[in-house]
């Protein structure tokens, strides 16, 4: 039994992820805290799509962990749905409590009620702490993926 709740994020919680995803020596060098506008923005897009969840874990009113979790049609594996798991974070004086387990044991679940086949994540090369974790949870290293950074 959990002593939070997992909803889906407001524009209110905007301020609470940004800080979680700002608050590890990988964020803090790509995320502006003090620049809301991109944040809202982009909140507002994932909002409209209903292919989109993002969510946060709330106990006792304050936001302790989030992640999105977006569900993806397609034809390859015989017309599978997938979904992948992104922007997993645990507020730092939540962490080793079980919050992350449950979170991503909430992810899989919510990707099988929507008949995903598969469920995919990934995580940067440095996050070996993360590796172990998700490996933990039954995920493996499967494959090794690409980025193109285009700004």
């Amino acid at each position: 039994m959990s002593d939070f709740d997992i909803r889906r994020a407001t524009a209110d919680d905007i301020p609470a992820i940004v800080a979680m995803l700002a608050d590890d020596p990988l964020g803090a060098g790509r995320e502006t805290p003090d620049d809301p506008a991109p944040y809202r923005a982009a909140f507002e897009r994932l909002d409209r799509d209903p292919s989109q969840r993002l969510v946060v874990a709330v106990r006792d009113g304050r936001t302790v962990g989030t992640l999105q979790l977006t569900v993806i049609p397609g034809l390859s594996r015989r017309g599978a749905t997938r979904s992948i798991i992104e922007g997993v974070r645990i507020h730092a004086d939540e962490r080793g409590r079980g919050l992350g387990t449950q979170l991503i044991e909430w992810a899989i679940e919510e990707s099988r009620r929507e008949g995903c086949e598969l469920v995919q994540l990934t995580s940067d090369a440095s996050r070996t702490d993360a590796h172990r974790f998700y490996e933990r949870l039954g995920f493996e290293a499967s494959h090794v993926g690409f980025k193109l950074q285009l700004t």
